[in-house]
């Protein structure tokens, strides 16, 4: 397995984790949002991970002894489509006839644990791409 191949799958994982925590932050950016130009209140979103392929030109021999390393991507991103939160505030511009305003379906704590676990997992991709590119420079060093 190249080490190069491994840097590309810590690549991915960092663009995968920074997609995620875009999303956790603009959720909790949008929580009390009541009005979208598309209508209604704000709709949570939330990144959907598959395993992507790490190009390498070795990709088949990796393949056939050990399977070939893989990476990350986001491979959709969902909108909730639950129905909005209601809460009585009949002085609220957004309310309607009988005094409801529909608010977003955001658990801040939750989204904040989550954005927490997304920052964690950022952090390990940058500590494997230390660990590899410290093994790229010994191996230079060794071969002086």
């Amino acid at each position: 397995m190249s080490l190069f191949s491994l840097l590309s799958v810590s690549a991915s994982g960092m663009a995968a984790q920074r997609t995620r925590a875009e999303l956790l932050v603009e959720n909790l950016a949008n929580a009390e949002t009541t009005r979208t130009p598309e209508g209604g209140p704000y709709r949570r979103k939330d990144a959907v991970f598959a395993t992507d392929g790490a190009p390498s030109p070795f990709a088949s021999v990796f393949e056939s002894v050990s399977g070939a390393p893989e990476g990350v991507k986001v491979e959709e991103i969902v909108v909730d489509t639950r129905e909005p939160e209601r809460r009585y505030l009949p002085g609220h511009p957004d309310a309607d006839s009988e005094g409801y305003v529909a608010f977003p379906r955001v658990n801040a704590a939750e989204d904040m644990v989550d954005l927490m676990g997304a920052s964690r997992g950022y952090h390990a991709n940058v500590s494997a791409m230390s660990a590899v590119k410290e093994m790229i420079h010994r191996s230079i060093d060794l071969l002086r």
